[in-house]
């Protein structure tokens, strides 16, 4: 029987209120509101392993950016018996503020990173405002530091972190972004990331506004459809529906099980 593990969608900031303009790329013009935006990180359980899906970010960053700060992940992680000293792999889905901080948390882990993102980040793009605007430049030297002692392992394309754990870079929001397919008892679920912010980015094939490559962005939505088989088992990077369709896990932290079918499907309403 091969590897599955079990993963949970950890809930750690918010940010409100939002209008459909912040959302969607081109906006419904018959909305008026829109959903909130909630910031999570994915921790990956199974065959001995703990392996965390991005990093979020901390008290100061949250400060700058005006956003609520419910709990730093790596404190978050307590709840699940794990400590950030424990962690042996971290997935950085892409370099950006809220993917990207409190890398020096985990003093144990390696870093799985796509060398696109990384030539990105620190390439002739960032001369550009609006391009390097969710990047924290704190975060990408860390990372760079990272490099230096030999804690970061590059990926092109595709790659495997741990039997069945897949990466698989599609782009777009951010030119180096990965996704990671992770084998579960309901099958392979997609941590679509920042492919798509919300189920509706997806469903409606409406890009997110934070975009470098719309044309990569909207094929990645393709690539993580596939990669997970049924719509049901692709997971969005900042949807507060995912706590409402997945059942809570702990009381001790806002965490929510991904390994198991949600309570609403997707598959025929497509809502």
């Amino acid at each position: 029987m091969s590897q599955t593990y079990e993963i949970f969608a950890i809930r750690y900031a918010t940010m409100a209120p939002r209008t459909p303009q912040m959302n969607f790329l081109s906006p419904d013009p018959h909305e008026t509101t829109a959903s909130d935006l909630d910031y999570f990180v994915w921790l990956v359980r199974g065959g001995g392993r703990s392996i965390l899906v991005d990093t979020g970010f901390n008290e100061v960053a949250a400060k700058e950016r005006s956003r609520t700060l419910t709990i730093n992940p790596a404190d978050a992680l307590h709840a699940f018996g794990v400590s950030p000293e424990s962690i042996g792999d971290v997935v950085v889905t892409h370099l950006h503020y809220d993917h990207a901080g409190n890398l020096d948390r985990f003093p144990n882990a390696r870093f799985h990173l796509q060398d696109r993102e990384m030539s990105y980040a620190t390439g002739r793009c960032m001369c550009h405002g609006m391009l390097r605007h969710p990047f924290s430049v704190e975060d990408v030297t860390l990372m760079v530091r990272h490099v230096y002692s030999d804690r970061v392992t590059f990926h092109q394309g595709e790659g495997e972190i741990a039997p069945g754990v897949t990466l698989h870079h599609v782009g777009g929001h951010s030119d180096g972004l990965q996704i990671v397919r992770v084998p579960t008892a309901r099958g392979p679920v997609v941590l679509a990331s920042d492919a798509a912010h919300y189920y509706a980015n997806l469903h409606r094939r409406s890009p997110f506004p934070i975009v470098y490559n719309v044309g990569d962005m909207m094929e990645g939505w393709a690539t993580a459809e596939r990669l997970a088989g049924h719509p049901d088992r692709v997971i969005p990077g900042h949807d507060p529906l995912v706590c409402e369709i997945y059942p809570r896990v702990s009381e001790k932290a806002d965490a929510f099980a991904l390994h198991v079918a949600p309570s609403h499907s997707f598959a025929k309403t497509g809502a």
